[in-house]
Parts: structure tokens; C-alpha cells; sequence
């Protein structure tokens, strides 16, 4: 993709994922128009965790053309989360 894509790698049974899918939630919404916002659930997905060498959940990883830019492991408050995304997603 052009766009940058942002994807949460997540599990159901880990609490932080949990506490932390709404805010990626409402950010994915707000910024829609600058990124792609994708989950990936490491349980049912172990490959792609393996792949992209998930060690801890939640990780947020950003890709622009096709390339890792930025990664982060952990939750987020919100307004966090809206920062490091305007540190490490290229301007539309």
C-alpha cells in the first residue's frame, strides 16, 4: 500500500490488548484518511507473529511501501498512542 498501514499484533486473552483495543479503535477512526489500521490476532495468526518476530503483545508495528518503519510494544493512553502515531506516520 501507498498509505502507511498500522497493525496491532494482539491476542485475546492478553488484558493489556484488551484495555488498549478501544483506543486503537477510536485513533484508527480519527485517522483514517492518513493510515490503514489492521489487527492481527497472534493466536490465530501464529505465523504471521512469527514472521514479523513478535516477542510481546501488544505490538504496534508501522509500514510504509512495503517496509517496517516504527515498532512498539505495549498499551497506550490515547493521547500517547496519537503522538508516537504522528512521530512515525509520514504526512498523507
Amino acid at each position: 500500500s501507498s498509505q502507511p498501514v498500522v497493525v496491532d499484533f494482539w491476542a485475546p486473552w492478553c488484558g493489556p490488548c484488551k484495555s488498549f483495543a478501544p483506543v486503537y479503535s477510536s485513533v484508527a477512526a480519527e485517522e483514517a484518511t492518513r493510515a490503514r489500521f489492521l489487527k492481527v490476532d497472534t493466536q490465530a495468526q501464529p505465523q504471521a507473529a512469527a514472521a514479523y518476530q513478535i516477542r510481546s503483545i501488544p505490538t504496534l508495528v508501522v509500514f510504509h511501501q512495503g517496509r517496517e518503519i516504527a515498532r512498539l510494544s505495549g498499551a497506550l493512553p490515547k493521547a500517547q498512542f496519537q503522538q508516537w502515531l504522528r512521530q512515525h506516520v509520514p504526512a498523507a
